[in-house]
């Protein structure tokens, strides 16, 4: 196994898959014991420790390299070989010992329905955590997200049948019989139910304890173990119809906030996974090439995404450059992650200005449904937001390059501009769209 100073360009030159097709593990000079161990099927680097004790080598995961940064890996490696120096098998104790946070940070796919309806357990060892608390919170995640619903669907629909008979007072039927319309479609939506969110959050516990408990038998099995409990799915239809498109986006753009108009401007002509948009770092920008390179690593399918930018979003993201001072993010913002996170107060504020209410992930179901009726071929289509070509022989085969992915985008792109009532802009030095 080659012994390397490891560096930052060390670790992030290596590939991963390695190409042997094996898993590889670069141990370093420095700290012995410390190393990067390298997937040979899948894009994971990891930062291990490894030392023999009690007749027994032990190999710990210490973190992914792209959660922790080299000099975070080597402190916590360093507490770990302390753990063997002193007769201690850490790998023993560290399950038991683990909080939910800790869990999370290489499981970041599910830090959103974890923090969201979790975080009272995130700094409780995970061995803390009991079927009965599981199923006593699956049901009053349920009941807090229906409540949260009704409570929005009817300070909506009030809002709604007082701009009625405002306009109705001054003699505008017309827009009186639509205000009117939107109040109602507002009081339906109070009926969704919370059974989703529950659902989703267990489930994302349930994963992250699943992973844990792979490399440390000593947790035991979950907790998550709902049985008939689940509650039953139905799959969700929301989104953004064509005759609400153009309120919408005339919503997204008088948001004062430009960090969100942006954000909410490359879900709609994207398809991005919230996460994915969200934490998109300039180093995956090639503004000259035109092309949006997210890593695997970043990604929920963990599968690269190379993705050729259209006419709209590359205005938006040219002018998001210009401003500068942007740090390493393309959306960013003042806190820990150093990008934006809590976009719900953004399609809170589209909701009260149009009366249509979704999240990021209606913006992905928006975005397929638009794209579909743009007679784009179904490979096309599942390469453009990153899903799998399929499992069958042929689909192995193709390579969908960001070059064969332009014009199909585009075609999206224009549709959209379209349903959007967005105009071109006339002159020079003008950018299509607001950002």
């Amino acid at each position: 196994m080659p012994i390397i100073k490891l560096t930052e360009k060390a670790v992030a030159k290596m590939k991963a898959p390695d190409p042997s097709g094996n898993q590889a593990t670069y141990w370093d000079t420095g700290l012995r014991g410390f190393g990067v161990r390298v997937s040979g099927a899948t894009n994971d680097k990891s930062f291990i420790v490894q030392r023999a004790i009690a007749g027994k080598t032990r190999r710990i995961t210490v973190g992914a390299c792209n959660v922790l940064t080299l000099a975070e890996a080597r402190v916590r490696a360093q507490g770990y070989l302390g753990d063997f120096a002193r007769g201690v098998d850490p790998k023993s104790r560290k399950a038991a010992g683990a909080t939910l946070r800790q869990a999370l940070e290489e499981q970041q796919v599910y830090r959103t329905a974890i923090e969201g309806h979790l975080s009272a357990w995130l700094d409780q060892p995970l061995s803390n955590i009991t079927r009965d608390a599981v199923e006593a919170r699956h049901r009053a995640i349920a009941d807090e997200v229906e409540a949260r619903h009704v409570a929005d669907g009817n300070r909506l629909a009030a809002l709604w049948t007082k701009r009625a008979e405002a306009a109705a007072a001054k003699g505008c039927m017309d827009a009186a019989a639509n205000h009117r319309a939107q109040g109602a479609a507002a009081l339906k939506r109070k009926l969704w139910r919370g059974h989703a969110a529950a659902n989703t959050a267990m489930k994302s516990l349930q994963t992250v304890w699943n992973h844990v408990a792979e490399r440390n038998e000593e947790l035991g099995a979950s907790p998550v173990r709902l049985r008939r409990m689940w509650y039953p799915s139905q799959p969700r239809e929301r989104m953004v119809r064509s005759d609400e498109m153009p309120a919408f986006y005339k919503a997204v753009m008088e948001l004062n906030n430009a960090v969100g108009r942006a954000y909410i401007t490359l879900l709609l002509f994207t398809g991005l996974r919230r996460g994915e948009a969200a934490s998109l770092q300039w180093s995956a920008v090639d503004l000259q090439a035109r092309v949006i390179r997210i890593p695997a690593a970043n990604t929920k399918s963990n599968r690269k995404l190379d993705l050729p930018m259209t006419d709209v979003v590359h205005d938006m993201l040219v002018a998001r450059r210009a401003i500068g001072n942007t740090g390493d993010f393309v959306f960013f913002a003042g806190g820990k992650s150093g990008h934006i996170m809590e976009t719900k107060w953004l399609f809170d504020s589209i909701a009260k200005a149009s009366g249509v209410r979704i999240s990021a992930h209606d913006l992905r179901r928006t975005y397929l449904t638009i794209a579909e009726s743009c007679d784009i071929s179904p490979i096309a289509l599942r390469a453009l937001v990153n899903h799998s070509l399929g499992k069958d022989a042929m689909s192995g085969y193709i390579q969908m390059s960001a070059e064969r992915l332009r014009e199909p985008a585009q075609r999206v792109a224009d549709k959209l501009k379209e349903l959007c009532s967005a105009e071109a802009p006339s002159g020079e030095n003008v950018t299509r769209l607001q950002a």
